[in-house]
């Protein structure tokens, strides 16, 4: 995983814990913090974690190591 990756996925985290607490208690942490949800430092932050969800798409589709070192099951013949 790149580090580019990695950043996605942790900002990806971040929105899954913020409409978490805006789904079970409809608090948005990130509008709390930066000022509200139309203030330029919120709707960047949210513009970062939508991009970010778009990088961990690819993530979906990427081959998973522990298959690629695991030995078939299964024999040929």
């Amino acid at each position: 995983m790149s580090t580019i990756q990695r950043i996605a996925l942790v900002l990806t985290v971040i929105g899954a814990v913020n409409w978490g607490l805006v789904g079970f208690f409809q608090f948005d942490l990130v509008a709390a913090i930066f000022g509200g949800q139309t203030s330029a430092l919120a709707r960047i932050i949210y513009g970062l974690v939508g991009i970010a969800g778009l990088i961990n798409i690819g993530l979906l589709f990427a081959p998973s190591e522990q298959a690629e070192k695991s030995p078939e099951t299964r024999p040929t013949r």
